[in-house]
C-alpha cells in the first residue's frame, strides 16, 4: 500500500496502525501536519476543477470498475479490516460486499440524477418559457469517517461525491485508516482522476484545519456528538451532513415471533462488538413474556464465541483498543453502582469484553441515557406499549429503532410514534440497506446519507430558463 513504507524511507511522523486483538502493527501511514492543508487544498482545487469536467458517463464507469475491483480482492480487504479494525472474519466479508453494492448505487447515482425538467409555462406569466435544473458539484468536500465501518462508511462519503463531480478531502480515523487507503488506490486503479480525492490522515488538528478551511464547501461526518459539536462550531458558512450516533430502542411486544425477536436483538447488540451506531442497545420487553424473552436472551448471549476475529467460530472479536474495553467495564460498574442488575458478562480481557447484558438500569444512569458504542445491553420491562414508546424517546440521540409484534395497526402506530430516522419492524435496531436515507432524529444527525440521499446533499440545483423572442 502506497501509505504504508517503511518509516525510515519518508522524512515525516508516522502514525502505528496496529491490531485491537493482539496489538502488532499491522501498518504504518503518514501523520499530516495542520501545516499542510494548504498544500492538501491546492490538489483539491485542481480535482475540483477536472471533477467538475468529467462526464457523467465516466464518472459512472469509474465507480463501477471500482466495484469490480473490491469485488475481486474481497479476502484482501476483509483481512485488513479484522486486522486493523477486530471485526469478524464473517461480518468484515459483509462490509465489503456492502462497499461493493455502495459503488455500484453511486454509479446508478452519476447515470440518473443530473436534473429535472421544469414546467414553466405550466404557470401563468412563464407561457413563453422553458427549461432545466441539472446537479452540480459543490467542490470540496471534507469526508471525515470512524473506525467501526473502515471501509463501506468511506464509501459512503466517497461513492456520492465522486458521482456528483466534487473533490474530497477524506480524512479516516486514525485507527483504522488502511482500508480507506486501498479504495483510494482502487477508485484511481479504476481510472480516477488522483487528485480528485486526497487522503490526509492525522489527529484532531489536522481534522480541525480541514473543516474550518474558507474554500471546503461541505463537511461530512460520522463520529460522536462532541466532535460534531466542535466541527459546527468552527466550520463557519458551508454544508454539514452528520451521523452523531444513536441509542437505539427496541420493542418487544407479546403477540411476536418470540425465536425471531430473542435472535435478532442478540444480533442487533452484539454485531460488531456492539460498535454500530444502530445496535441495539435498549429492549423494552412486555410484562408477560419479559421473563422468558430475558432467559432466552441470556442464553443466547452467553452461547457467543469471544476471541479471534480471525477465527471461522468467533461472533464478537475486540473493541478497537484495550482503553474502549476498559472504559466500557468502567460504565458498567457505574452503572451496577446505581442498582443495576448485572444478567451476564462484565468480564475483559485486553480489547476483548464479554457480550454483557442488564436490567433495572436507572434512567438517569450513562447507559440508559448515552449512545455506549460497546457490547452492553439493557432490559427493561414495560406493561404498555404507550410506556414503551414514551421510555423509547426518552434520551436526546436517535437513529434507528425497532419493535417486534404481529399487530399491524400497533407497529404502525408505533413507527409514526417513534423518535428514530428509521423504525425496522419484526427486525432489530441495526438493519440499514445502503439506498435508503440513514439518519436521525434530535440530535442524531443533520441532513441523511444513503447515496441517493448523500449525492444530493453534495450537489447543488442550477436552473437553465430559455426565453422565446418574438
Amino acid at each position: 500500500m502506497s501509505n504504508s513504507v517503511p518509516h525510515t524511507a519518508l522524512p515525516f511522523r508516522r502514525i502505528s496502525v496496529k491490531s485491537p486483538f493482539d496489538g502488532t502493527e499491522v501498518g504504518t501511514v503518514r501523520n499530516f501536519s495542520p501545516t499542510e492543508v494548504p498544500s492538501l487544498l491546492e490538489t483539491a482545487r485542481e480535482g475540483a476543477r477536472v471533477g467538475r469536467a468529467l462526464s457523467r458517463y465516466a464518472r459512472a464507469r469509474v465507480l463501477d470498475d471500482c466495484a469490480a475491483l473490491v469485488e475481486r480482492d474481497e479476502d484482501a480487504f476483509a483481512a485488513l479490516i479484522v486486522a486493523e479494525a477486530g471485526k469478524t472474519l464473517r461480518q468484515a466479508r459483509k462490509e465489503v460486499l456492502r462497499c461493493v453494492n455502495t459503488l455500484k448505487l453511486s454509479a446508478d447515482e452519476a447515470r440518473r440524477n443530473a436534473g429535472e425538467i421544469v414546467p414553466f409555462d405550466a404557470y401563468s406569466g412563464s407561457e413563453d418559457r422553458q427549461g432545466w435544473f441539472t446537479r452540480e458539484p459543490l467542490g470540496i468536500i471534507v469526508a471525515v469517517t470512524p473506525y467501526n465501518d473502515p471501509l463501506n462508511l468511506v464509501a459512503h462519503k466517497l461513492g456520492p461525491a465522486i458521482a456528483g463531480g466534487n473533490a474530497v478531502l477524506l480524512k479516516p480515523s486514525e485507527l483504522t485508516p488502511l482500508s480507506a487507503l486501498k479504495l483510494v488506490d482502487c477508485l484511481v486503479a479504476a481510472g480516477l482522476p488522483s487528485c480528485m480525492v486526497s487522503v490526509a490522515t492525522g489527529g484532531a488538528e489536522l481534522g480541525e484545519a480541514l473543516v474550518s478551511s474558507r474554500e471546503v464547501r461541505m463537511v461530512s461526518f460520522t463520529g460522536g456528538f462532541a466532535t460534531g459539536e466542535r466541527i459546527a462550531r468552527s466550520a463557519g458558512l458551508k454544508r454539514l451532513a452528520m451521523d452523531l450516533g444513536g441509542n437505539a430502542p427496541v420493542i418487544v411486544l407479546e403477540d411476536c415471533d418470540l425465536a425471531n425477536a430473542v435472535d435478532s436483538c442478540v444480533s442487533g447488540a452484539f454485531w460488531a462488538a456492539g460498535q454500530n451506531c444502530v445496535g441495539t442497545q435498549r429492549i423494552l420487553v412486555h410484562a408477560p413474556i419479559y421473563d422468558v424473552f430475558k432467559s432466552q436472551f441470556v442464553s443466547k448471549t452467553l452461547a457467543l464465541k469471544v476471541g479471534d476475529p480471525l477465527l471461522p467460530e468467533t461472533d464478537v472479536g475486540p473493541m478497537i483498543s484495550e482503553n474502549a474495553a476498559a472504559r466500557t467495564q468502567q460504565t458498567v460498574d457505574a452503572a451496577i453502582e446505581q442498582g443495576a442488575t448485572l444478567l451476564c458478562g462484565n468480564r475483559r480481557r485486553g480489547a476483548l469484553y464479554v457480550p454483557t447484558v442488564l436490567e433495572h438500569v436507572s434512567f438517569d444512569c450513562e447507559i440508559w441515557r448515552h449512545e455506549v458504542f460497546s457490547p452492553v445491553v439493557v432490559l427493561q420491562r414495560v406493561e404498555t406499549l404507550d410506556e414503551a414508546l414514551r421510555l423509547a424517546n426518552s434520551p436526546e440521540y436517535s437513529l434507528h429503532a425497532g419493535i417486534f409484534t404481529n399487530d399491524l395497526r400497533a407497529a404502525l402506530d408505533a413507527a409514526k410514534r417513534l423518535d428514530a430516522g428509521g423504525v425496522m419492524i419484526n427486525d432489530s435496531s441495526d438493519y440499514r440497506f445502503d439506498a435508503m436515507p440513514f439518519g436521525g432524529f434530535k440530535y442524531g444527525s443533520l441532513g441523511r446519507e444513503g447515496v441517493r440521499f448523500a449525492y444530493e446533499e453534495m450537489t447543488q440545483p442550477k436552473v437553465v430558463c430559455i426565453k422565446q423572442l418574438p
